[in-house]
This record gives C-alpha cells, structure tokens and sequence, in this order.
C-alpha cells in the first residue's frame, strides 16, 4: 500500500503530494524535506529504491519533476516503479506530451487522474482507457455546469 507520493522539481520544489497516512502538517513537511533532500542528493546511476525509517522509497525521474512513493516494507518495489510509470502514461495522454507546468496550472486534473488510478493507497483501475474515459466524461460534466453558469448570467444580463 502506498503511505504517500511526492512530485517536485530537479530544484526541490514541491508539486503535488498526496498521503495515505495521517500525519500532521509538521510531520509532512519535515518528511517531505528529509526525502526531497535523499532523493537529489542520489546519483543517476543509483538504485531508484532507499530505506528510510521504516518505509521503502521508490522514485524515477521523468524530465525535470521526480515521483517519489513511499510504501511498506514488504510491498513490490517493481509494482510501485510500474504504478509511477503507469500514472505518467495517464498524465502524459491527458495532456499530450506532459511536462511540469501542466503540473503547476492544471494540478487539480493531475490530482483527479491520481485519485481515479489509486485510491485508499491501492491500484483502483489498471485501465488506463478507463480512466482516462472518467476524466473526459468529468470535463465534459464540468463544461455543462460552465454553460448552464454562463446562460443564467446572461439572461440577468451580467455576461
């Protein structure tokens, strides 16, 4: 079971986190420093997996932002290192060739495609057709509630 991810930047830079445990935002951020600071720190010919405390971390580069899982001792590291490809494939579909400033502007779809792959920490859907069908079938339900705002603004004649 994932315990939690972290996205951030090759200059350290938070973003997106999403946890599975709870912790206090003191405990978060303290973490979230020690392992942004581990994981830089490693050379790129290094092992994509650390200990630390009493978790694995499973991380891989992709451009210029890192996904770092942490997960139980006994979870599958090769599981964890498909599941961050695997929702790299969904963000890179969903935006075409992403990068990380569709991370930083349109980081609520990115958490949306997180929680519609995993969910409570595990692998919700392996699909990714499926999940991609729920994110368009999501835009397509937020464009109507946009329309619908839009028509009642113009008819009290305010747009």
């Amino acid at each position: 079971m994932l315990q939690f991810i972290l996205l951030f930047s090759r200059q350290g830079k938070l973003r997106l986190q999403k946890w599975y445990t709870t912790q206090t935002d003191k405990s978060k951020k303290k973490i979230t420093r020690e392992l942004i600071a581990a994981v830089l720190s490693r050379k790129p010919k290094m092992s994509s997996f650390l200990e630390w405390k009493d978790l694995k971390v499973v991380y891989k580069r992709y451009a210029s932002l890192y996904f770092c899982c942490a997960v139980e001792q006994d979870d599958n590291e090769l599981l964890t290192l498909e599941t961050i490809h695997r929702y790299v494939e969904l963000l890179d579909k969903y935006f075409g060739s992403v990068c990380e400033l569709d991370i930083i502007f349109n980081f609520e779809k990115a958490y949306f495609i997180f929680d519609e792959f995993i969910l409570g920490g595990e692998i919700q859907e392996t699909s990714k057709k499926s999940v991609l069908k729920a994110i368009n079938d999501q835009d397509v339900i937020q464009e109507e509630e946009l329309e619908e705002k839009r028509s009642v603004l113009e008819d009290l004649g305010l747009a």
